[in-house]
């Protein structure tokens, strides 16, 4: 299938702002743009694609925002996004259907400044990192009044907080990071990038289908980078607190090709795929080389004093030695490497 022409309504400049989708219009746009280029209801599809976008959010992609994420040339997501919504545009036909994770948080929650609190009684500050040795020493502990919101009492929240740090530790995670109040439920910074909320509305009318948002990160007793599966799972005493998201792979496995694309490369995205891939293994290894990561659609995290852009490229190299692809937006879908092989029946 040849690619499509980018809609007139598109703005490569408006992609790094916020605004209001103009939805009845944009409505009837597609219903004509899909007469125009004859495009079948996704029902039809015989090979059913599925495009994983992973926290497309303004808090992680508009400048000024809590998290944005700049990567190496400082605008990282914002160019991301503008390749992403031509992406889209070009591929209305080959998509079979959206997936958007959203980063979901409230005030209370374990990564965030008020749930912690010095000898002082003082919060840390966004991007302070607290690690095992210094909440055993007593340089931070939980926040009292934390209780209050959580439904535990001081002292279970007091061992659950000295126990989440080394659980941490102990998984060879990233430590504790104190993140900026970010993704907050009910915000503009936890919508969809305007201009990824109207490709994708231009894409559900289109091909006559339905973004599917997936919502990950609202427990307050864990951090939940990666959509299927949050960092801790029980607490001190082993009694489960979180669990894997298993209805949200079986979504995935139910298509016959998957691309991933999103923010940041270094973070919720690779753990998401690292996640994905150690299912994979022991579920359906056959869907390994099924994954397509659109790594021109993604970046990592860069801050002063905080390059994460090694650990992104050696997360995407581990993923690719084990059989997923790395595939440029800019290329057609149909030379990406067995895209247009035939494809084995599906995970239902």
């Amino acid at each position: 299938m040849s690619l499509l022409p980018i809609p007139e309504h598109y703005q490569l400049s408006q992609v790094g702002q916020v605004w209001r989708v103009p939805y009845q219009q944009r409505v009837q746009e597609a219903i004509a743009w899909r007469a125009e280029h004859h495009l079948a209801p996704a029902a039809e599809d015989a090979q059913r694609v599925g495009l994983l976008l992973i926290d497309v959010q303004n808090t992680f992609c508009i400048p000024g925002f809590e998290l944005f994420v700049g990567g190496k040339s400082g605008q990282g997501a914002v160019e991301d996004n503008q390749r992403l919504c031509e992406f889209i545009y070009r591929n209305l036909g080959q998509i079979t259907q959206i997936l958007a994770t959203l980063d979901t948080h409230t005030v209370t929650q374990i990564f965030h400044p008020i749930f912690w609190i010095d000898e002082a009684g003082q919060h840390p500050a966004p991007m302070t990192v607290i690690a095992a040795e210094d909440v055993a020493q007593g340089r931070w502990r939980v926040n009292p009044a934390a209780a209050r919101v959580t439904t535990q009492s001081e002292l279970w929240l007091q061992d659950y907080g000295a126990h989440y740090v080394s659980c941490l530790t102990a998984n060879s995670k990233y430590p504790l990071v104190i993140w900026p109040y970010h993704g907050m439920l009910g915000g503009i910074g936890h919508a969809l990038v305007s201009a990824v909320e109207e490709a994708c509305l231009f894409h559900n009318v289109a091909r006559q289908s339905q973004t599917h948002l997936e919502q990950k990160g609202s427990n307050p007793l864990t951090e939940n980078y990666s959509a299927l599966r949050p960092e801790v799972e029980v607490d001190h005493s082993g009694q489960a607190i979180a669990a894997p998201n298993t209805a949200f792979l079986e979504r995935l496995l139910h298509f016959d090709r998957l691309i991933v694309a999103g923010q940041a490369q270094s973070h919720c995205v690779a753990w998401t795929v690292s996640d994905l891939l150690s299912e994979l293994r022991s579920q359906r290894p056959d869907f390994i080389e099924r994954v397509y990561l659109l790594e021109d659609c993604t970046s990592a995290v860069v801050a002063p004093g905080a390059d994460f852009t090694p650990q992104a490229e050696a997360a995407f190299a581990e993923f690719a030695a084990a059989g997923m692809h790395r595939v440029s937006s800019t290329e057609a879908m149909m030379d990406w490497p067995g895209m247009a092989g035939p494809h084995s029946e599906r995970a239902l």
